[in-house]
């Protein structure tokens, strides 16, 4: 596409009046003659510049710009990135997704449902017909039934490719309801950049329907004269996959030489796999869009050539094809993809967006006057702390009729433990959130099925909304915890692991262990979206009536970059702690990067540690001590490095004798037959010596105390003859004096 065109009447307006005066100042002429010709000048002046302003220009797209962006904050986000379009590029090459596609819906046209999110000041300023006739631009440009496809060279037209590749507004949305495709958001932005602020309401703009089953398309203003940009397959994530678009680039708007609806027709290419025709090199022409059929070409196209047109890529034949989508030129010139271009976009749909083929977005919902949905279980959570349990429910009235009451029952591993009758009144589309009873369970992992039924005591049109399932567990607090995952069963009774993305997350592997043969691990070598969080939640603890606690475990890390490197994000692991159940957690424990590796080289392929690869760590938890049920987590923050092990995760409690922390100085046994164990609560400062005397007062042992003293000393009193000894702790300022008896 055209590097951005941007609108200069104020400019030649300006430009031509400072003429205007420089011509009257010089030649002082007002003849009716002159000034007929300093308008023709002033005519000709102002289209010349306007042409040559639109061919010195901006960014129109600014896709590769996001990338470069990414890549810069995160260079080993690039080196994956560029791994997996380079899997992608091989399988392609192979003939994979050829053979694939014969298999696949793609054999013939597939409908992809679009939504597309309008987030302006004023969103009523574009109209559905603009929407409507922008959706009817791609189809046709996809199907290659664009009229003006007329305009393509003869010597092109053997590689004009038509895409099985279709489109749809969506008819429904995610939970079902009836929807235009269109949805209208009222923002106070004045405009957005390219750093996704558009995709999220939180910051004023709309946020995503569910990508794995819809084409999502933002409309908005977007800054610096950027008129688009899209996600590739290999960058995105899941909240943010789409495309983006200028409200003024839709068909018949205010960009007077991008306003054919091409704009989103090059950015759905990008969002299919491909890249600029000029392949983004700044002229050097080693760059590649990794399509055989485009030719070489320095940089993007402006304005709207004609005839053929070489570069310094392309010095002869043909020349370059300034025609492409994938190029810059003004979107009148803009009238093909490739057969190759073609293939290369439904090959990434096969690798990439294959749920987009089995949408039933486009579909629309059929309507009915009882039906009552549960929308969602909201408790319990996946874990519990207490064995009393208050299920909690939103129920939604998708039927046409006032819903005014419904049976909820809920079942505990398949039996059935209570009936909840609510009452109220829901319009269509209406939701509630319910309380059901209480119920009381046993520790284990359970099961809870809750089903609606009998809306306004009639029969439910739709059944396949009633049902919802989950499974939840619930233990009792432990004391202490000590696991080294040898057991085969993961997680271990009583933990359990928290993955927002149902992506990659903590497993139990072979590969290494500290010690037997077994550790834990997290796969950030293979994890392919950066900043995911993964917990692995230990059991609940309650640390009672001892004098101090540990957590230890044995960490081994490695990294992909090279730790040295500045600027960069690393993966993370922390150890959480919770007072209320994990609604909240405090973090106790926070290392990555140089802190965290337990190897210092970068390390390219899947990290395996050594032996002499691992690192005892621990952790106060005196904070925690008679503070409740806790409960203690490990966090994993992906940021495309490498693996992270544990193994020999414990906590251990001490408690100290009750007589040590009345005396604070202790010897025992006593009497003793063979060592003593010399105590001290707490720990002693200004200890030098620990001396001890038989009755006449010679000396048999000592022991000599430097720098920092030990709360505990044990002595060998084996080859000393039975009697009654002294024992003597002598300190800078003080002498503490026991008696002993050896038998």
């Amino acid at each position: 596409m055209s590097k951005q065109h941007k609108f200069i009447l104020h400019d030649l307006t300006a430009e031509g009046l400072a003429l205007s005066k420089k011509f009257q100042n010089k030649h002082r002429m007002y003849n009716p003659r002159y000034l007929l010709c300093l308008l023709a000048f002033m005519v000709f002046y102002a289209t010349s510049s306007a042409q040559e302003k639109n061919k010195v220009v901006q960014e129109k797209c600014g896709a590769m710009q996001r990338l470069e962006i990414k890549f810069q904050n995160n260079p080993t986000f690039k080196k994956r990135f560029e791994q997996k379009r380079e899997a992608f590029n091989d399988a392609v090459k192979s003939g994979y997704y050829k053979l694939l596609k014969s298999r696949s819906r793609l054999e013939s046209v597939a409908t992809i449902p679009v939504v597309f999110h309008i987030v302006l000041k004023n969103p009523d300023a574009v109209t559905d017909e603009q929407i409507h006739e922008q959706l009817d631009v791609l189809n046709k440009d996809f199907a290659g039934q664009n009229a003006d496809s007329t305009n393509i060279p003869s010597y092109f037209k053997s590689l004009y490719g038509k895409s099985n590749i279709q489109f749809c507004l969506a008819r429904r949305t995610p939970t079902g309801d009836s929807t235009s495709g269109i949805e209208r958001i009222v923002t106070t932005k004045s405009s957005f950049s390219t750093n996704d602020g558009v995709k999220y309401a939180s910051s004023g703009g709309a946020d995503i329907w569910d990508d794995d089953k819809y084409f999502n398309v933002w409309v908005c203003v977007l800054s610096n004269s950027v008129l688009g940009y899209a996600t590739f397959p290999e960058d995105s994530s899941a909240d943010a996959e789409g495309v983006v678009i200028d409200y003024r680039s839709l068909p018949g708007s205010t960009y007077t030489a991008y306003n054919g609806g091409k704009t989103l027709t090059h950015e759905t290419g990008h969002y299919f796999n491909l890249y600029h025709i000029w392949g983004d090199d700044k002229g050097a022409c080693a760059g590649t869009d990794y399509i055989d059929d485009t030719p070489n070409q320095a940089d993007a196209s402006a304005g709207c050539y004609s005839g053929v047109r070489t570069d310094n890529c392309t010095t002869d034949g043909n020349g370059i094809m300034y025609q492409n989508y994938m190029d810059y030129s003004n979107d009148d010139c803009l009238v093909l993809f490739t057969t190759e271009q073609v293939d290369r976009m439904e090959d990434a749909v096969l690798a990439y967006r294959s749920s987009l083929l089995t949408s039933d977005g486009c579909q629309p919902p059929v309507q009915y006057a009882y039906n009552a949905a549960l929308q969602s279980i909201n408790a319990p959570a996946a874990r519990i702390c207490s064995n009393s349990l208050t299920p909690a429910v939103t129920i939604q009235n998708a039927g046409m009729q006032v819903l005014t009451s419904l049976n909820i029952t809920v079942l505990i591993d398949g039996k059935n433990s209570s009936t909840y009758n609510w009452n109220g009144s829901l319009a269509h589309n209406a939701t509630a959130q319910v309380q059901l009873n209480d119920l009381t369970i046993a520790d284990g992992i359970h099961t809870i099925a809750i089903y609606t039924s009998g809306p306004n005591n009639k029969r439910d049109e739709v059944t396949d909304n009633d049902t919802l399932t989950s499974t939840f567990q619930y233990y009792a607090a432990a004391a202490t915890v000590s696991e080294g995952f040898e057991n085969t069963t993961f997680p271990p009774a009583a933990w359990d692991i928290v993955n927002p993305d149902g992506y990659i997350t903590w497993q139990r592997t072979t590969r290494a262990a500290k010690s037997g043969n077994a550790s834990i691990m997290i796969n950030n070598f293979n994890y392919n979206a950066n900043d995911q969080k993964d917990d692995l939640r230990f059991p609940d603890i309650n640390i009672t009536n001892v004098d101090s606690a540990f957590l230890s475990f044995y960490v081994a890390a490695a990294t992909y970059t090279d730790i040295n490197t500045g600027n960069n994000t690393w993966d993370t692991l922390e150890v959480l702690v919770s007072k209320d159940c994990g609604a909240t957690y405090t973090s106790i424990y926070k290392k990555y990067g140089s802190n965290l590796v337990t190897r210092t080289t970068p390390t390219t392929t899947e990290f395996v540690p050594a032996s002499s690869e691992w690192r005892k760590d621990s952790i106060n938890l005196a904070d925690y001590i008679n503070a409740g049920n806790i409960m203690l987590a490990f966090r994993n923050t992906e940021e495309y490095e490498n693996n992270i092990y544990l193994d020999d995760i414990n906590i251990r409690t001490v408690t100290i004798n009750p007589n040590l922390k009345a005396q604070g100085f202790l010897v025992t046994p006593n009497p003793a037959t063979s060592n003593v164990a010399v105590q001290f609560y707490p720990q002693p400062s200004n200890l030098k010596a620990i001396v001890i005397y038989s009755m006449i007062g010679q000396k048999i042992i000592q022991v000599n105390v430097n720098g920092e003293a030990g709360n505990y000393y044990n002595i060998d009193l084996s080859s000393c003859a039975a009697g009654m000894y002294i024992v003597q702790a002598i300190f800078s300022d003080k002498v503490l004096t026991k008696k002993i008896i050896k038998l």
